[in-house]
């Protein structure tokens, strides 16, 4: 008997089944390295396979002894074979019948055993129960009906009805027995990684589409935000808002994008919107330091009180602005030290703006003798300080008179310098330098304070006096 003497129908079941046998075997020796590469792919979570199991379901009727009638043609896409599963771990393979088609025949075996384990009795042995005359042999535990074994399964294996109904018996005994931890975590995470295998395999098409959309978003949100920037470049002329600006363009193309990405995969809107409704609050509450930065960011962004590189007074900081963010201004110190001042602080304080204008005004304060001539003295010192460099010309420095003090005439000089500290600095002492080499040379006296002092005790102040006066007189023998 050769193997074209074969029934076709039977080739076509037996060559289903061995390579039902062999997706078996692959499953489980691959089943460790497919968990590492599917715990990086979204797929559906572990669903119970003994749910909704029916205890009461009465058990098919089987099939009658002799020639069963001829079934249809299968199509390209039936399945000839489908898994009995106990606890999600494939046990055997059951083939279809006429009327049933293997996968409805799984699934029926399937509830019967989910619903035996789903009870607290304690399930018995697996016993068989052969009916000669049907040439059918029924699988019972505590009484109930798992499945009927037919001639069709025996010609499908290869084996008696009598050999194929102990066979799955044993293997169905060896599976319900109560598993160790060890072999339940297994079982459960083959189980796991098999319908996460499945389902990653229907989700592929709309997983390639939404990785290939995200691609998509990155770019176009790299062209869009250069193109925000050219164009910030061209109209605004300050880096701060040229920073914003492309910020914005970038996070914008990349929520319009994550939004079509997720309607790719099937994500409903209506739900969404309804969680983050719900959850709104909680997350103003929660990060509402962080997003009052943010949003103090975009304001000091869009209001530009200060830009990079200004000389500025924030609070109980000065320095010069390093770097403005969404989240945090960075300053550095005139002392070399960095200080990141969150945004929301920086919109609540007062900022003074040292180089918002060029020049800047600086004043010193001198004092000359009450005999000297103030007008002499003015003239002395305009002609002092015109002469020091970076002393801007105009507007002209000015002289007033500040104080008439107890010992001194006060009197307050102001100048334009450069705006920046550095060169305000060295302008100011420079100025200061000037004025008091130009009052010595022209015999303008600058008198320190005077202090008058009150004695209570007269031997006291006899002393001092007599001290003061062998002080003032000069002294006959002078050493050599």
């Amino acid at each position: 008997m050769s193997w074209s003497d074969l029934d076709p129908k039977l080739l076509r079941r037996f060559n289903q089944r061995e390579v039902s046998i062999f997706q078996r075997i692959w499953r489980s020796r691959a089943g460790g390295i497919l968990l590492v590469v599917i715990l990086l792919l979204p797929g559906a979570g572990l669903q119970a396979q003994e749910e909704e199991a029916s205890p009461a379901e009465p058990a098919p009727a089987p099939a009658l002894p002799g020639p069963a009638p001829a079934a249809p043609e299968p199509t390209e896409d039936a399945v000839f074979f489908a898994d009995v599963l106990v606890r999600g771990q494939p046990v055997f393979q059951i083939g279809s019948l006429p009327g049933l088609s293997a996968s409805d025949r799984a699934a029926i075996i399937n509830r019967r055993i989910g619903g035996l384990l789903s009870q607290a009795q304690e399930l018995g042995a697996v016993t068989v129960q052969v009916d000669e005359d049907r040439q059918i042999a029924l699988l019972t535990v505590n009484n109930r009906v798992l499945m009927t074994v037919t001639q069709q399964d025996a010609t499908d294996f290869g084996l008696t009805v009598e050999e194929l109904a102990q066979q799955w018996a044993d293997q169905l005994n060896q599976v319900l027995a109560q598993p160790n931890l060890a072999i339940d975590v297994l079982q459960r995470l083959d189980g796991t990684a098999r319908q996460l295998v499945d389902d990653t395999i229907v989700l592929l098409p709309s997983l390639m589409g939404a990785i290939v959309l995200v691609g998509l978003t990155w770019i176009v949100a790299l062209g869009v935000r250069r193109v925000g920037l050219l164009w910030a470049e061209q109209t605004e002329g300050d880096r701060s808002t040229e920073i914003l600006i492309g910020r914005l363009c970038y996070g914008g193309v990349w929520v319009i994008g994550s939004i079509v990405a997720l309607g790719v995969l099937g994500l409903n809107f209506t739900t969404l919107l309804g969680t983050l409704g719900l959850t709104s609050v909680a997350i103003g509450f929660s990060l509402k330091d962080v997003l009052s930065n943010y949003i103090s960011g975009v304001i000091l962004l869009a209001a530009r009180p200060f830009r990079i590189s200004d000389q500025v007074v924030i609070g109980s900081y000065e320095g010069t602005v390093v770097q403005i963010q969404l989240r945090a201004t960075t300053m550095r110190t005139y002392d070399g030290r960095l200080v990141y001042i969150p945004n929301q602080k920086v919109f609540q304080s007062s900022i003074v703006n040292n180089t918002e204008s060029p020049v800047r005004r600086s004043d010193v304060i001198v004092g000359i003798d009450y005999e000297d001539n103030i007008t002499a003295a003015r003239q002395v010192i305009t002609e002092a300080v015109t002469q020091v460099e970076g002393v801007e010309k105009d507007p002209p420095p000015l002289i007033l008179v500040h104080e008439l003090a107890a010992s001194t005439v006060n009197l307050e000089v102001l100048f334009w310098v450069n705006s920046r500290r550095q060169s305000f600095l060295q302008v100011t002492s420079a100025a200061s330098q000037a004025i008091k080499e130009a009052l010595q040379a022209a015999g303008i006296d600058m008198p320190t304070e005077i202090y008058t002092l009150t004695f209570r005790d007269r031997k006291i102040a006899d002393l001092a006096i007599a001290n003061a006066e062998a002080i003032a007189e000069p002294s006959e023998t002078r050493p050599e």
